[in-house]
C-alpha cells in the first residue's frame, strides 16, 4: 500500500510513501539524458530528459517507483491489485509495458498537457520485465506544478482522470475515492459550530473537534481521505526548509508503524521510505523507516549529459544527533 501527493508552496513538491513488508534494494537513481532506453513499442531513446527518483536497478535497468524529470514533471506508480488490467498487444497503438511506463512518459513530456497527448494512443500491454518479474498491478499519478492526473488501466480500458486534489492511494478506483470525499464534506480545521441542536447548550471539550469523523485507520480509503484533509488544510511558509518539513509531516499522517498491519507469518507492512522531490530544483529528499533523518540528492550535481546511471543506496541505518554524549 502507498500514498502519493503533489504539494505547492513557492516551489512544487512531489512524493510518496512506499508501504511494504520487505525491501527491494531501493536506491535514489539519477538517469542522465543519454542513458539508452529501448521501449516495447520498438522506439529507442539515447537523448531525452534526465530523471531522478527511487528505483530498483536490475540488469542495469532502473525500475522506477516514482521519478521527476528535469522539467519538473513527476510520476508515481501505486499498487492497484484486483483492478489493474493490462492488455494484449494492439497493433494500432503504442504498446508500453507497465515497468517502463514512468520512463516512457518522463523522458518525453515536460508537463501534464504533453503527457495527456502522449497517453491518447498508449496501450498498457501485459508485458513482464522478466519471466521471474511479473508486471505489478499499478495505477499512476502524474503531476506538474499546475495540475495532476490519475491514470488507470482497467477492464474497460485506459482511464485518465483529472486529479484536482493531487492525492492518490490504492483501491478502490480513483473516481470512487473522489465520490467518497462527500462523506466528509462537513469536516473542518476550525472550531465546529453547534448545528446538531442550536437551541441546546452543547459545547466542545477539546481542540480539533471540527475534524471528528476523520478516519484514522490504515486502509487505502481512509488514507486517501486523511491525507487529502491534511494536505488541503495545511499552512506552510515558502522556504525550502519549511516546505520540505511540511511535506514530510503531511505524509507522516499515513505512515505505517510496524505491528499495526499484520500480514501473517510474522510479517508486518511498514513505510519502507517516504520521498519528497523539489521538482523545480531537482532535489530529491527521503527518509526510511529505520532512519527518519532527511537525506537529499541533487540531480544537477551530476553530469546529466552522460549515459551511465548514478545510484545512491538508501540510508537505512539510524542517525541520531546526540547532544550531550
Amino acid at each position: 500500500m502507498c500514498t502519493a501527493i503533489s504539494f505547492k508552496t513557492k516551489d512544487h513538491y512531489f512524493g510518496r510513501t512506499l508501504d511494504l513488508e520487505y525491501h527491494y534494494n531501493e536506491s535514489v537513481v539519477v538517469t542522465p539524458r543519454k542513458f539508452p532506453f529501448s521501449f516495447s513499442d520498438k522506439s529507442e531513446s539515447n537523448s531525452h530528459l534526465a530523471l531522478i527518483g527511487i528505483a530498483t536497478v536490475i540488469d542495469s535497468y532502473p525500475l522506477y517507483y516514482e521519478a521527476t524529470n528535469e522539467s519538473g514533471l513527476s510520476m508515481a506508480g501505486l499498487n492497484f491489485p484486483g483492478n489493474a488490467v493490462f492488455f494484449p498487444i494492439d497493433e494500432n497503438k503504442k504498446n508500453i509495458a507497465p515497468f517502463e511506463f514512468i520512463p516512457f512518459i518522463l523522458t518525453q513530456c515536460k508537463n501534464v498537457d504533453e503527457a495527456k497527448t502522449l497517453l491518447k494512443n498508449i496501450n498498457l500491454a501485459d508485458i513482464d520485465f522478466r519471466p521471474d518479474l511479473k508486471a505489478s498491478p499499478l495505477h499512476w499519478i502524474i503531476s506538474d506544478k499546475s495540475e495532476s492526473i490519475t491514470v488507470e488501466s482497467v477492464r474497460d480500458g485506459l482511464k485518465i482522470y483529472d486529479n484536482p486534489i493531487g492525492v492518490l492511494t490504492n483501491n478502490p478506483p480513483f473516481d470512487w475515492q473522489m465520490t467518497n470525499l462527500a462523506n466528509y464534506i462537513n469536516l473542518t480545521a476550525e472550531e465546529p459550530k453547534n448545528t446538531f441542536a442550536p437551541s441546546a447548550d452543547i459545547r466542545t471539550f477539546s481542540k480539533g473537534m471540527g475534524a471528528v469523523g476523520l478516519p484514522g485507520d490504515l486502509s487505502s480509503v481512509s488514507r486517501f481521505v486523511r491525507v487529502a484533509f491534511t494536505k488541503l488544510n495545511s499552512v506552510c511558509g515558502d522556504s525550502e526548509d519549511e516546505s520540505v518539513s511540511q511535506f514530510f509531516h503531511i505524509l507522516g499522517t499515513v505512515e505505517h508503524t510496524k505491528g499495526c498491519v499484520h500480514l501473517g507469518n510474522g510479517k508486518y507492512e511498514i513505510t519502507v521510505y517516504t520521498s519528497c522531490c523539489n521538482t523545480d530544483k531537482g532535489i530529491f529528499y527521503y527518509t526510511t523507516y529505520e532512519n527518519p533523518q532527511i537525506s537529499a540528492v541533487n540531480m544537477h550535481k551530476e553530469n546529466l549529459d552522460s549515459n551511465t546511471l548514478y545510484i545512491y543506496p538508501l540510508e537505512h541505518k539510524s542517525q541520531i544527533n546526540t547532544i550531550n554524549f
